[in-house]
């Protein structure tokens, strides 16, 4: 009886071991206005540094991960466009991500009703349960400029059932417990039947025999 209590302990401590544990790829989009820092907040959910960008031409995406006890969450940061010329062909960044972040700047109050119009657009696309949706006022750093009172943003967030936080991504304020809460929302919500997929490091060695024997082909690396 010893040794079989034994045998289930040495399982258990075991069981994600790091040559073991998956890693999970996760797409999260950022929705907003143009100017309210999506840009800086992507740079700061994957570098922890802050960057003062110039308006995103399109989409723009950066990769971070997130260990959890029984997981990595890689996470697929993708920068949509704000501009209203790149307005129809967002959903198509959207479309399938686990996590949203509508963004807005707490010192201009048009970002915040264009927010609303942002989540009402989202709520077309995604299925309740299955995507992880908040609401965000950034630059909380100028909080003394602010045109959006915090109530605002937490009834908006309370009577659609998202999580509600304000930022600041130049000071980096509540950064990255936003992303660790989204993290651990996303894995309560999902089991191995779910559609996380496994991400598999693509990276080739070009000097391996292997590889220089594939003449002609052409891989692409994949940065962390």
């Amino acid at each position: 009886m010893t040794e079989r209590k034994e045998s289930k302990r040495r399982k258990e401590s075991s069981a994600h071991t790091p040559a073991e544990r998956r890693t999970l790829r996760v797409k999260m989009v950022l929705l907003g206005s143009s100017g309210v820092g999506k840009s800086s907040l992507a740079f700061r959910f994957s570098k922890d540094e802050f960057s003062s960008t110039v308006p995103t031409v399109g989409c723009a995406y950066m990769t971070h991960l997130v260990c959890l006890h029984d997981a990595t969450l890689r996470f697929e940061i993708w920068d949509t466009a704000g501009q209203e010329k790149y307005h129809s062909v967002t959903p198509l960044y959207y479309r399938g991500a686990q996590a949203a972040l509508v963004v807005y700047d707490i010192t201009k109050r048009e970002s915040f009703m264009r927010a609303q119009l942002w989540l009402r657009e989202l709520e077309r696309q995604y299925v309740p349960g299955e995507t992880v949706v908040a609401l965000v006022g950034n630059k909380g750093d100028l909080s003394d400029l602010r045109q959006v009172m915090l109530q605002e943003g937490q009834t908006l967030a309370e009577n659609k059932g998202l999580l509600f936080t304000e930022t600041s991504a130049k000071s980096g304020s509540k950064v990255s417990e936003l992303l660790m809460t989204i993290a651990h929302r996303i894995r309560q919500s999902t089991t191995p039947e779910s559609t996380l997929e496994e991400w598999k490091d693509s990276c080739v060695d070009l000097h391996s025999p292997e590889t220089q024997r594939k003449q002609g082909t052409c891989c692409m690396a994949e940065l962390l």
